[in-house]
């Protein structure tokens, strides 16, 4: 896993950050702006789609996002009738999740029903998982009491709040983080549909 952080960026920063860093790693391994994957050719050339998850929810799935969540099935949903479609013939960022997804992602003004959080998909596979990073102590202390409340309704373990990270961001600037696969990607370059072709052991070899 590749992570990174931006002080002063947000989530359209790490979404250029991803089309640029993919785009060099395929000029220097094969040369072109494109990459062929399971008989698919994946053309990289900028600027990449961008699709909302409501577009998406709306153009690929039998519900809306709204129904989705209110019936708890969003990531069955996902998987079984967006994410398949998804970065077919080039990259796709998936951005701006419902706000109840994104714990730890600033949410979106004025639209605060969403939270600034994108994932990239090419050929179906998702690679990374970013977000503009929520700076605020106020809201993040009321979302984590938030959660310790749903935990405590479902009598699961009810952790404490971490006041560290809390006191934290007070000095905290306005900031973005990525969390990139490498191996998948490693898988999306090497042309195979197996993760374990790409690693140096499989969990099973543990």
């Amino acid at each position: 896993m590749l992570e990174w952080y931006r002080a002063g960026g947000n989530y359209t920063d790490l979404m250029n950050d991803c089309q640029d860093l993919i785009g060099f790693i395929a000029g220097q391994t094969t040369g072109k702006n494109s990459l062929s994957y399971q008989g698919q050719s994946i053309h990289l050339d900028p600027p990449w789609t961008r699709m909302s998850v409501g577009e998406a929810f709306h153009r690929y799935a039998v519900m809306e996002v709204e129904d989705a969540l209110a019936k708890d099935c969003f990531e069955e949903v996902m998987v079984n009738d967006i994410e398949p479609n998804l970065g077919a013939t080039g990259p796709l960022f998936l951005y701006d999740y419902p706000a109840s997804l994104g714990a730890l992602a600033r949410l979106k003004p004025p639209n605060r029903r969403v939270a600034e959080r994108f994932e990239l998909y090419i050929a179906g596979i998702e690679l990374c998982n970013g977000f503009s990073e929520l700076t605020d102590p106020v809201e993040q202390h009321k979302r984590f009491e938030s959660e310790q409340k749903i935990r405590q309704s479902l009598h699961k373990p009810v952790y404490p709040l971490p006041q560290k990270f809390l006191n934290s961001l007070n000095d905290m600037p306005a900031a973005c983080g990525n969390a990139l696969g490498l191996d998948r990607l490693v898988m999306l370059f090497s042309d195979t549909s197996k993760i374990d072709d790409v690693v140096a052991f499989t969990p099973e070899e543990l």
